[in-house]
């Protein structure tokens, strides 16, 4: 008996590496055969193909909707026949953004920008799939194994014992045991709309506060739409800088654009890919990845990252938890750390710091250090530190504080802290964030400092 295949037997086919060819019949039993520019892998059960025509073989579709693909995979040159059926089009939503994104990146590759426009994705169900009799090349393994590799790294992920360690640890895994370089950690902050860069690496600077509007470029997408994206070659339209400046000048914000802390990242980067991180409230963050080297990764990658992001998600949420507890019992041990007084600020000409109420933004000088919920929390830290002559705090009375209206604290202020801690380490500013003690930390102050309120509020 001849072995059944699967639509997961057959995904390096699918990478559009390879044109797929597809015979449609008209109503008079014409047939037509043209080559499709990507077939995308939906489900075990149905693949999707671009429609970007409206040509002969839409016309087929549509009054006899059975077809056959003819593919090949592109690292062994098996090839293979599958009979497909017409289900539907989709126009918009988690399917058509990931082709639309793979799209621009073959286009790109064939020097075709501009001209492959996607329409829809059409949606067909897998009727069989049979391999075609003729040579093929032995399989080649490419890249670490990936199940020793995931479970390498979900072990480590469990025996993290803070938020930040777990941060490190993600990154050190994603290079260690997939032998990904270049990556950026996004923190999800769903009210605004936006995510924040906690953490990168492979890059001269973290870039941690550089912000990604929902819906722009790899990253954006893939946060908005809840789905991997993933491109195989280079995509101008789709490069995060060029992305999120698009996007500023639609929603009329090129202004910010100067403030704007700016992305680390690979200048042309050929190959992208950003994973969603949930967690049983929603999104929590994006996992993006990227290369300088075509087809880097596939379907298999993917699917080991998107389980690396779940277990993480998890531990996320595990630790927050814990940190609440852990603020909780700390109140009960011990009296805030209120009373303890400040260093002393060393002498010379102090540093200017002005605030802007708007958005919080923050400036060291002239210089652009961070806004949001990390600028409110500076500021108050500078407040407390300097006015009040406060030497220590604690993330419980700081999460408490009345004077931070801000939403979504509650649940994100240990990685806001790090966030802060990490953005000025960037700077080299002449501040720090330290640790004294489980939940507590104090702001070291390395030059005085002149604190101004602006009262237009705006930077």
């Amino acid at each position: 008996m001849s072995r059944l295949f699967t639509v997961d037997d057959v995904r390096n086919c699918l990478e559009g590496i390879i044109p797929a060819g597809l015979a449609t019949c008209g109503a008079d039993g014409m047939p037509n055969i043209t080559y499709v520019s990507q077939l995308i892998y939906v489900d075990p059960d149905h693949v999707a193909l671009s429609f970007q025509f409206f040509n002969k073989t839409r016309e087929n579709i549509l009054v006899n909707p059975h077809a056959t693909v003819l593919m090949v995979d592109h690292l062994t040159v098996e090839r293979f026949r599958m009979r497909l059926r017409y289900l539907r089009t989709e126009t918009s939503g988690p399917l058509f953004e990931r082709m639309k994104a793979k799209l621009a990146g073959i286009a790109a590759h064939d020097g075709m920008t501009g001209v492959f426009r996607l329409l829809g994705a059409d949606v067909y169900r897998v009727l069989d799939i049979e391999p075609v009799p003729g040579r093929q090349l032995p399989p080649v393994a490419l890249g670490p194994a990936l199940l020793p590799a995931l479970r390498r790294s979900t072990d480590a992920l469990s025996a993290c014992r803070s938020l930040e360690t777990l941060f490190d640890t993600l990154a050190a895994c994603l290079d260690r045991h997939f032998g990904i370089e270049h990556q950026m950690l996004f923190l999800a902050d769903a009210e605004a709309g936006k995510l924040v860069l906690v953490g990168s690496q492979g890059y001269p600077v973290v870039g941690a506060g550089a912000e990604i509007p929902f819906g722009a470029g790899v990253i954006g997408i893939a946060a908005r739409e809840g789905v991997p994206i993933r491109i195989m070659f280079a995509a101008a339209e789709y490069a995060y800088s060029r992305a999120i400046r698009d996007k500023a000048s639609a929603d009329g914000l090129m202004d910010h654009l100067e403030t704007a802390i700016p992305l680390p990242g690979l200048a042309e980067p050929a190959s992208q890919m950003a994973i969603p991180v949930f967690g049983c409230t929603g999104l929590l963050a994006v996992l993006y990845v990227e290369s300088g080297q075509d087809c880097r990764f596939g379907y298999d990658l993917e699917d080991a990252l998107v389980a690396l992001a779940a277990q993480f998600g998890l531990a996320l949420q595990a630790h927050r938890a814990h940190a609440a507890a852990e603020e909780e019992e700390e109140a009960r041990a011990s009296q805030p750390p209120n009373g303890t007084p400040a260093a002393t600020a060393p002498a010379g000409p102090p540093l200017r710091v002005r605030h802007y109420p708007r958005d919080h933004s923050i400036f060291l000088g002239d210089d652009y250090l961070i806004k949001g919920v990390a600028g409110a929390i500076l500021w108050l830290l500078l407040q407390d530190t300097t006015r009040a002559g406060r030497g220590e705090f604690s993330n419980r009375a700081l999460r408490l504080d009345p004077r931070l209206h801000l939403p979504d604290l509650g649940d994100n202020l240990e990685a806001r802290l790090i966030l802060l801690q990490r953005r000025l380490v960037d700077r080299a500013a002449p501040l720090a964030i330290e640790k004294t003690g489980r939940g507590r930390f104090r702001l070291r102050l390395d030059r005085s400092v002149e604190l101004r309120e602006e009262a237009d509020g705006s930077a």
